[in-house]
């Protein structure tokens, strides 16, 4: 592949490429151009001449450019779903396809509510004076993400950012760059005007630093990790941010649950993109009286129905991780719960067999201590967690005693509780009866303020009030 810059796909500034490999099957998928701070600095120079002339043309007409990328992304659905699963490890019948066309639904919105979007005509003190609140782009934005849903993450910001008027500099995470490049091709054949959206690729340190720190972009949004978001905000300082960031969202089943309603929503909770997502369920709080039938219900339908495999092949439900790192990370976090008394009811160390290191079979522990590094941190592999807990008062306690505040979810029969569970825990998004992992794509989602899980929200027109500004007129 090679970078897009300026409306040309060019190689980095150095030559220096890095070989791409496939999580799923250890295979070299190509090479990647080993961008730097020339090469981000060239894209911020076309982003920045390129703006002026997009903010110019009417949101209609941008609307129609982004409807043009969608039927692109559409008419390349089966190319791009291969590539994700190669590149990634997503299943492609279970998952890949699934973000494919969610891809799709990114570009039609923003499209739309490019449209929609406007300002405000609030009375004015003077008699005889009118006073316009209209939105302006802020010019260009700088637009960093991650491996984990390497389409729609950056579709979520990519897409809102261009149909309100901005110009876009973006630079996706390493590991996921062949299919980077592969959504670079689907605008580029749209036809945007070249320097609307300019690709990097390269080492984040270097190349996202570049891009959130340079005077030349005007606002920074980023969906990662928090130890990286953190680093990215303090680049961007003075700058319009949107960080969306980890979580630790528990899910919460109370004694008078569904069991089998929560059972189901812990599979996805837990399991969809191999537990390599914000939303997944990083722990399940259970209450004691019914955690072992609980417990025994989700491991016996892990056991059934997730199957671990080739991501190729359509009976996979489950594929590898993407990379050594979080891997490596479920190895500790395991190895720490079974050392505190956790029992392991089903998968529990790296599975072999398989043409790279990086299969991790559906785990479920149970007995899980309140501390463990399972229960704190974002894991973010396929393991269920089950922690007991005592009461509804237990689970808030220990919802809020995280310094994560994206989502959680609690199941129970009685939707007061569910209420005040939802107005005691401090998360931006609470599910009741429903999976961690259930989200739509047009509603405001974000962490909550004082939280590690970051600042502003994605979802729909949201992030147009973050790569706007607001411009007082008045008309004497």
């Amino acid at each position: 592949m090679r970078m897009l810059v300026d409306g040309a796909w060019v190689d980095a500034a150095s030559g220096g490429t890095t070989v791409a490999v496939s999580p799923a099957t250890g295979g070299e998928l190509g090479t990647v151009p080993d961008g730097d701070r020339e090469d981000a600095r060239r894209a911020i120079a076309a982003a920045r001449k390129a703006a002026p002339g997009w903010a110019r043309i009417s949101a209609f007409e941008r609307a129609a450019l982004l409807h043009r990328v969608a039927d692109v992304v559409e008419s390349r659905r089966d190319d791009l779903a291969r590539t994700l699963t190669l590149d990634q490890g997503k299943p492609l019948r279970a998952e890949a396809y699934d973000e494919v066309d969610e891809l799709v639904v990114y570009w039609r919105m923003a499209a739309e509510d490019g449209k929609r979007f406007g300002g405000l005509l609030p009375n004015s003190a003077a008699t005889g004076k009118r006073a316009l609140l209209v939105r302006r782009p802020r010019g260009v934005v700088g637009v960093i993400t991650p491996w984990n849903w390497p389409y729609t993450m950056p579709a979520e910001l990519i897409a809102p950012a261009l149909a309100s008027g901005n110009t876009v500099v973006w630079t996706p995470a390493p590991t996921t760059s062949i299919s980077a490049g592969a959504l670079a091709e689907c605008v580029a054949e749209a036809d945007l005007p070249p320097g609307v959206l300019n690709l990097v690729t390269g080492p984040g340190a270097v190349v996202g630093n570049e891009i959130a720190a340079h005077p030349g972009t005007d606002a920074v949004a980023f969906i990662g990790s928090t130890a990286t978001g953190r680093l990215v905000a303090q680049a961007a300082a003075g700058k319009a941010t949107l960080l969306e960031m980890g979580g630790n969202g528990p899910v919460v089943v109370l004694a008078d649950a569904d069991l089998d309603r929560a059972v189901e929503g812990a599979l996805a909770a837990c399991f969809l993109c191999a537990g390599q997502s914000c939303t997944a369920g990083e722990r399940l709080l259970v209450h004691e009286s019914v955690r072992d039938d609980f417990a025994a219900r989700l491991a016996e339908a892990v056991t059934g129905r997730i199957r671990l495999g080739d991501p190729r092949d359509d009976a996979t439900t489950m594929g590898p991780l993407n990379n050594d790192a979080v891997a490596a990370k479920m190895d500790e976090h395991v190895a720490d719960a079974v050392r505190r008394g956790a029992e392991v009811l089903t998968g529990g160390a790296r599975a072999t067999g398989f043409p790279t290191g990086l299969y991790w079979p559906a785990t479920v522990l149970s007995g899980v201590p309140a501390e463990s590094l399972v229960a704190t941190e974002e894991t973010f592999g396929p393991i269920a967690p089950i922690v007991g807990i005592g009461s509804l008062d237990e689970a808030i306690e220990l919802t809020n005693a995280s310094r994560y505040g994206l989502l959680a979810a609690v199941y129970t029969a009685d939707l007061n509780t569910g209420l005040a569970f939802a107005d005691a825990v401090r998360t931006g998004w609470v599910n009741i009866n429903e999976s961690t992992n259930y989200w739509e794509s047009h509603l405001p989602f974000g962490g909550r303020a004082g939280s590690d899980s970051g600042l502003g929200r994605v979802g729909g027109a949201h992030p147009m009030e973050a790569f706007t500004e607001l411009q007082t007129v008045i008309i004497g």
